[in-house]
């Protein structure tokens, strides 16, 4: 098993991975579908739907 830090550590980097893939693209579709595909990478389903959500809301 791995300790509470490491499991945290992770956490917080594969969310900051999440933000920044989320921020890709130059339009609100684009922004959605690289969010989605980076969450279906780091976290699976649930993943893919809060990456695409965060990504349609980084939208100008």
């Amino acid at each position: 098993m791995t300790s509470r830090p490491s499991r945290l550590l992770a956490a917080g980097l594969c969310s900051a991975a999440l933000l920044a893939l989320a921020a890709c693209g130059d339009n609100p579709t684009q922004r959605a579908a690289t969010g989605g595909v980076g969450g279906a990478v780091l976290a699976g389903p649930a993943g893919a739907v809060v990456g695409g959500t965060v990504g349609a809301a980084t939208a100008n």
